[in-house]
Order: C-alpha cells, then structure tokens, then sequence
C-alpha cells in the first residue's frame, strides 16, 4: 500500500513565486482544460485505480505557550521535528499532521489511533523546545484578530500568492466577517489569516471511481450529523456563536465568487449525478483559476488539476492523486470535522463516518433519492449551528433532532458497516460506543467549553489551559468535568 497520500494534496504544494500575470492565466487554464479532458479518458477506459478501499486522515493543530496564546513558532519546531508527516499550515502557529493511508479491515480503527497518538506524542517534546505546547481544538478560545496578520502567515510562497490572489479577485475589498449565533459577531479582515483560526479534522475516503459519485452524495447528507456530533468550535474572539463556528469562519474568510457555483468554501450546489467527473468539470468552467502556478510536469501527472482542485475547499472534496504503482485514483476528503477534543474522539468520529458511509454505499437504497440536496444543505448548516439540539428532516420526510437520529437509526448503521469492513465486534464496540456516550450525554467539545464558561466566567486563558490538561489525558470529551 501506498506509504503515504499524493504529497500535492494531502500535504499542500509549495510553489516557486507568488506573482503571476496574465499568460500565466491563460496557460494554466489551457493545462487544466487538457487535464480534466485526459481524466474523463481514463475514466471512460477504466484506468482508475480499483484496488481495495483505503483511507487516512489530516489533523490540523496549534501551538500554544504556557498561558495558552498562539505560538507563531512552526518553522523552528518543524525543523527540531523533521518529520515529513507534520508539515506547515496557513499560520505559524498551525501545523498539519498526516496519518500514512491504511486499508479499511480488521484492526483498521486501532491503527489509526496508534498512527495518531504516537505521531502527536512525538510532536510535544519537538514543541517544548520551543517553549509550546501541541493542541487539538477547532476554534482557540484565546486567539484574537491581532493574531490572524501577515506577520503570523507561515513561511512558503504558496500562501503568499494565495493571499495576494484573493484579494485581486476581491479588487483589494476587505473580507467581512458576519456571524449570527448566540451572539452577533460582525468585522472587517484585510487578508487571508482569517482562515488560520479554523482547524480540522480531515478524513479521506479512497473509493472504486464507479462508486465515487456515490459515496460523494452520502458524504453531504452525513455532514450535518458528523458536524453535529464533532462539534468543538463555539467561540471566536471572546463571542458565543455557532456549535461549530468554524463552518461560517472558513466559509467567509477567502469569500470570493458571487454565487453558490463559484464560492471557494461551500456545501455545493447539487449531489453528483452520474460521475465524480461532475466536480471536476464544474472546477474547469466555474471557479476562476487563484494559483496560476506552471509546473514542467508531464500532462498524466494532473499537477495543474490538481493544484486547481486545491484552491476550492468544499466541505466534501473528490481528489485524484496517484497510488504506490503508480495508477490514479479517487478519494472523497471529508472535512466538516473540527480538529479535537482528544485523538480517541477523532477516530471515533472517523469510525462513525466510515462505517456508515460504507454500510449506505452497499444498500440497494438511493438515500439521495427520498432527500433532497436542499435539504441534505439546510440539516448541515442547523447542525454546525445547534449541534445535537439541531432539528434536521431525513429521508422520506422523517423529522426529529439530529441526536435521536443518530442514536437510533444511524449508529446501527455505522456497526453494520463496520462488520461488513471486516472489523471485530469488540473493536466497532469500541470506537462507536465513544460516539453513543457522547450522544447519550449531549456532551461534545462545544458543550463542555459552554459550561467551562458558565460556571467560571469568560476566562478564555483558564478555558484554554483546562481544556489543554483534559486533553492531556487522552480521555474522550463525554468523560470530561469541570
């Protein structure tokens, strides 16, 4: 199997400037025209990799000092690390940690554990070097926006030029940042390190590109109880927003394109409908090119598809990249899970996800028949607002909130696909009896720092500091007290 993901994608791509002009526009997107042609080929001639289903994840940290600030200090502590699955991210005081890809079967879900846990494990003494700490948590409580500047952005061309490309595409408008939760948060940013205050846990789905588009559509309508039950994210800048205001945050702060069918973060604007190829098509004539980047790369390669792919961050994201032998193939990137609370509740996301998507996939049933896209939309967007208190309309019209659903129809769901993988009781057990706790106490991430709030006052330091001891201790956030 492959020793780890395409490093186009999974990691992010360093590129060798940040300017271009109006050639360079022109050239690329003749690239990707010829690119997303030579993909439709080898779709229609069945040369896509069609080998066992596979997966992996991404887990996006911070570094913090003692009192729980960000700590800007990713280069040093990625150069005292050396470890090519720890890269940086957007902001120095963000990392990326990447699982090598593992085929779905017996001892799948503990392996991913061991994968995460010890990778984070070696993280921490490379960071105390430093004098940081690791953390996992979607939002940090205690980041302001003095912290999100172009003095904080990570030291690679590649997010300098998108930085500059977004802007260009905005004529120089300042980015408005407008969420209404509990609270009503509303600013004005002037660059792109708005983004660097959302963080996630993503998974990737590698799947047969017959079955693709399928497990595409199953990825949108199992987002809203995925974002529901991950929730980790209720804070920004000292305001009480969304469960998981993440998802309005990244949504809004590389906010270019007027209209559904050209906004870089989005739900999207329909399921697939015959082909993954829909996506790729709709990357092709919908989204204008940000990083018009030339590589000397033979066409097979997809290098510039691929980067295009790369600047259109949908919450569920088809991705090509290429396997050990060489062949391409697909995977689905599911990325409405915030990063945290702990490493064992992360793979019981992922458990969760897996098995569900999994046993949907093998049912002659068409959930995305009796659900329309509408509103398999309108429940993702109630979810990262109200979490498990959300109300969301399910298949054939059945309506009910988001926790009964999971609790009584899809975690049997999850357990029958998690045997069909392969998986042992005990283990399947195990990871979604992490997620049934969760339910049956209501208490995400997101709940446990509201009543860290409520019961000490708005301390985001002391929150902060908490939530980094709890986490600590690797116990899953439905054991967590005051």
């Amino acid at each position: 199997s492959d020793k780890k993901w395409d490093k186009l994608y999974s990691m992010g791509q360093e590129i060798s400037q940040s300017s271009f002009d109006s050639s360079d526009f022109e050239e690329f997107h003749a690239r990707i025209v010829a690119e997303t042609s030579l993909l439709q080929d080898w779709i229609n001639d069945g040369y896509l990799s069609t080998e066992n289903p596979m997966a992996g994840c991404e887990l996006e940290a911070w570094l913090v000092d003692e009192q729980g600030q960000p700590a800007p200090v990713n280069q040093p502590f990625l150069d005292s690390l050396d470890n090519p699955l720890v890269v940086p991210e957007l902001s120095a005081f963000n990392i990326e940690l990447n699982t090598p890809p593992c085929a779905l079967g017996a001892g799948f879900l503990d392996g991913l554990y061991e994968d995460i846990s010890q990778l984070w494990q070696s993280c921490e003494p490379a960071a105390e070097q430093h004098n940081a700490h690791m953390m996992m948590i979607g939002i940090l409580p205690t980041i302001q926006q003095s912290d999100l500047c172009l003095d904080n952005i990570s030291a690679m061309q590649r997010y300098r030029a998108l930085n500059e490309q977004v802007f260009r595409m905005r004529e120089g408008k300042p980015l408005v940042l407008d969420v209404r939760g509990r609270e009503h948060l509303k600013t004005t940013h002037d660059d792109v390190m708005l983004e660097a205050a959302a963080t996630s846990f993503q998974i990737h789905l590698k799947v047969d590109v017959m079955d693709a588009a399928r497990a595409y559509n199953l990825s949108k309508i199992l987002s809203a109880p995925m974002v529901a039950l991950s929730a980790n994210s209720p804070y920004l800048f000292g305001y009480d927003l969304w469960d998981e205001t993440r998802i309005p945050l990244f949504e809004q702060s590389v906010a270019v394109g007027a209209s559904d069918y050209s906004k870089r973060v989005s739900f999207g604007v329909r399921y697939a409908r015959e082909s993954v190829m829909e996506c790729f098509e709709a990357n092709r004539d919908r989204y204008p090119v940000l990083l018009p980047h030339l590589m000397d790369e033979p066409i097979e390669q997809l290098a510039h598809l691929r980067l295009h792919n790369g600047t259109i961050w949908r919450w569920n994201r088809p991705l090509i990249g290429f396997s050990a032998n060489g062949r391409p193939h697909v995977r689905i990137e599911h990325r409405v899970a915030p990063s945290g609370p702990t490493s064992m509740d992360m793979v019981a996301n992922a458990a969760f996800y897996f098995g569900t998507v999994y046993e949907l996939m093998a049912s002659d049933e068409s959930l995305e028949q009796q659900m329309s896209f509408l509103q398999a939309k309108d429940n993702f967007y109630h979810c990262a607002f109200r979490g498990l208190d959300a109300k969301v309309r399910w298949a054939g019209g059945e309506q009910g909130d988001v926790r009964s659903l999971c609790l009584q129809k899809l975690l049997p769901v999850a357990k029958r696909g998690l045997a069909r993988m392969g998986l042992s009781p005990q283990e399947a057990g195990r990871w979604l009896g992490i997620v049934r706790d969760r339910l049956e106490s209501r208490q995400t991430g997101a709940r446990w720092q509201r009543a860290w709030i409520e019961s000490r006052g708005r301390d985001f330091n002391g929150l902060t500091q908490a939530y980094r001891e709890h986490q600590q201790s690797d116990l899953p956030v439905h054991e967590w007290t005051l």
